[in-house]
């Protein structure tokens, strides 16, 4: 660790979003600056609106606060670990600092290591480079594809969508306790499904792991945006998660956890940074002795900015109070959830019932339409950004979506496979920089949109609905 201060860049990195006050009324309380709040965008009708961006579980603009920081430091900018100049070794305390803000945030464990990505995707993709031979994955078919695929060559056991958390817990048990042979095993489970924004039981799922002799992951890449997360209460081995999603769009994510199978492991990648010495052997090849800290797998020049900002977002959201972040979100959920239910056409997607705590995360169908039309329609003629598709979750939505029909509209999802009928839900998200505004703009036009249908034609256009011109 170098000893070069970072004053500089802290006070020229004045944080433009204040802490709030403890108890806010949550229908009173303000959403946190975020980019791109002020940006308007043509209507195919005519005329222009103010985009409201309800896609936040695939990407959460960028807080006000995280790209002060970051441009407060760009000028700063140095390589990391490898210089001996004033910006290197600033840059290096930077970064070494951000690791331990993040592992703050994290709330973990003194010996765990905290270790960056590029994403949750390439932190599950890391541990299951690292698993010891012979380990077992048990994996919820309800996970998104970046914890459903991860596993290579291990022997993976997919458990069954439970309707309930405690169906989700007897379940993993029940698999567990009849794993053969009786050796290391892993369960990989998220911490609120990026389909249904429902809590999933984790600290309950991490209790029943472990009495069976097996490690846990959290995917927290819906979770960590919305809810404090704990390693240490909720008691998982590992958590994982993205900045993309945590307001910090500069392509980084975080895996951190236990250091004994990242230790053991031969380095995710090979290169530069986890080697710590490397020399020729008299045959002609090269002996080398790897790290044994988190450099072991962050080979090559770090992405310095993005692992920044990813601090700057775990500040920043400290700072404003999950308390009353948690407290608006849920003000926000209830507006959307009954705006919906007053359309008879609508159908929300649910594996735990409506009761279930959830994040700002709902998928839903509309009778009579194809729901890429119908988010076309959102976009092209109200300026409301959501998602279709299938939310690269394809077993969990086939699942909620059963067998039931969906008119193709004037256009569809994209073509499904030989002998499969086309399925896709609306997606609709949101999160601390959200405000009332765009959720009444949205249950608003859902409700014009079924009694009055569409204003405008559309086509399908290498697989996506688009306004017709």
């Amino acid at each position: 660790m170098s000893t070069y201060p970072n004053a500089a860049i802290a006070t020229a990195a004045t944080p433009t979003a204040t802490a709030r006050a403890a108890s806010v009324d949550p229908a009173c309380a303000e959403p946190l600056p975020v980019l791109g709040r002020d940006v308007t965008v043509p209507l195919v009708t005519g005329g222009e609106v103010t985009y409201a961006a309800l896609d936040y579980a695939a990407s959460a603009p960028a807080l006000q606060r995280v790209w002060d920081d970051v441009a407060a430091y760009a000028p700063y900018y140095g390589s990391v670990h490898r210089g001996a100049g004033y910006l290197s070794q600033l840059s290096t305390d930077l970064f070494e600092q951000s690791r331990t803000t993040v592992a703050e945030f994290l709330d973990c464990r003194p010996s765990d290591q905290v270790i960056f990505t590029r994403s949750t995707t390439d932190s599950l993709n890391l541990l299951a480079a690292v698993l010891p031979a012979d380990c077992q994955v048990f994996v919820f078919e309800t996970e998104h594809h970046a914890s459903l695929l991860p596993w290579g060559d291990a022997q993976v056991t997919y458990l069954n969508a439970p309707r309930t958390p405690a169906q989700a817990v007897a379940t993993l048990e029940r698999a567990l306790a009849e794993r053969e042979p009786y050796g290391p095993a892993l369960v990989c489970v998220t911490g609120a499904s990026n389909v249904t924004g429902e809590l999933w039981p984790v600290k309950e799922l991490a209790a029943a792991a472990h009495a069976h002799g097996a490690r846990i992951v959290l995917d927290a890449a819906q979770l960590a945006p919305h809810h404090p997360v704990s390693v240490q209460e909720l008691d998982v081995d590992w958590v994982a998660f993205s900045g993309h999603k945590l307001y910090a769009p500069f392509g980084s994510g975080v895996l951190a956890g236990r250091a004994d199978w990242l230790q053991e492991a031969e380095p995710y990648l090979a290169g530069g940074g986890a080697s710590r010495k490397v020399a020729r052997r008299a045959d002609g090849g090269v002996d080398v002795e790897w790290h044994t800290t988190a450099a072991r797998h962050e080979a090559g020049s770090p992405n310095v900015i993005g692992v920044y900002s990813i601090a700057s977002a775990c500040r920043a959201l400290t700072e404003a109070g999950f308390e009353d972040l948690v407290a608006r979100e849920r003000h926000l959920i209830a507006k959307v959830r009954e705006g919906l239910a007053e359309v008879p056409a609508v159908r929300i997607l649910s594996l735990f019932g409506d009761e279930a705590p959830r994040v700002g995360v709902i998928s839903f169908v509309v009778d009579g339409w194809n729901s890429s039309h119908f988010a076309a329609a959102l976009s092209a003629e109200y300026g409301i950004g959501v998602r279709d598709g299938l939310f690269c979750a394809h077993p969990l939505v086939r699942t909620l979506l059963g067998s039931e029909p969906q008119a193709q509209g004037e256009c569809g999802a994209p073509e499904a496979a030989p002998g499969e009928r086309s399925l896709n839900a609306i997606r609709v998200s949101f999160g601390a920089g959200t405000p009332d505004e765009h959720v009444d703009r949205f249950v608003g036009a859902v409700k014009e949109l079924v009694a009055d249908g569409a204003k405008w034609r559309y086509r399908t256009e290498e697989g996506r609905c688009v306004p017709a011109v």
